[in-house]
């Protein structure tokens, strides 16, 4: 019954459900970017290693984020300054966050790169013969595994005191993620103008990872909305080609 009381006390409280719902789409908005990443990466392996690496990666996901929460009140301390530069305080969360927004920078421009010039020797990111290990695939995937994580993890704490709460919104979150993984990967395999758009998506991504790591603000809001816009206006562009076909034929 204590342990009950201690941890499910929020079940009888229309606070406790609000704070629930909140964090569950808050962590769903959040696993967007990790998926975008995934599912790019993995449709570079071959066609039989795609779907074991989405599982892997998503796996991983889970496994970090449940090991970060069992150390909640150690990822508190994250964001108290370490150093300081230029008048600038940097936490362990603000040197993390800069160093996967880098990450995501550097990744997201050398593959904008071999698909706008396909010719210049290496492999483009909508080739079939893919040459990436899946080692190498996983590899990269956990390391913006572990920057999605700790900013994952450091928004639910900052949301409710309820540590069930944060459990609950992790797992469902990564759930989605794990049933979102195929069709995403498969829609985008399947439209290679939209991995130019999600990579655009990768690099604004990696910015305002950056951004946030230097301590300036970027409301998610912008962020979110500014994707959904693209993706508005990609999808009719989708739309305006199929239309286009059948007058062709």
């Amino acid at each position: 019954m204590d342990f009950w009381q201690q941890h499910f006390s929020f079940v009888g409280s229309t606070e406790g459900w609000v704070a629930l719902v909140t964090l569950v789409a808050m962590e769903i908005i959040l696993g967007i970017d990790n998926l975008i990443f995934i599912s790019i990466l993995s449709n570079k392996l071959p066609e039989h290693e795609r779907a074991r690496a989405r599982r892997l990666g998503i796996g991983a996901a889970l496994v970090m984020r449940l090991v970060l929460l069992a150390t909640v009140s150690w990822i508190a301390q994250m964001t108290a300054p370490v150093f300081s530069l230029a008048g600038q305080n940097f936490s362990w969360r603000d040197i993390i966050l800069i160093a996967g927004g880098l990450f995501l920078v550097w990744k997201a421009t050398k593959e904008i790169h071999h698909s706008v010039d396909p010719d210049d020797g290496k492999e483009n990111i909508v080739s079939h013969a893919a040459t990436m290990t899946v080692g190498g695939a996983i590899f990269q995937i956990l390391l913006l595994d572990l920057v999605f994580s700790v900013d994952s993890i450091i928004t639910a704490v900052g949301m409710t005191d309820h540590i069930a709460i944060m459990y609950i919104a992790v797992i469902a979150a990564v759930a989605v993620m794990l049933l979102a993984a195929e069709p995403l990967a498969r829609f985008i395999h399947s439209n290679p103008t939209i991995v130019m758009l999600a990579l655009g998506f990768l690099l604004m991504i990696g910015m305002t990872l950056i951004a946030e790591g230097m301590g300036v603000h970027v409301p998610k809001g912008y962020v979110y909305a500014a994707m959904g816009f693209s993706a508005l206006v990609e999808a009719l562009n989708m739309l305006a080609r199929r239309a286009k076909r059948p007058r062709q034929s």
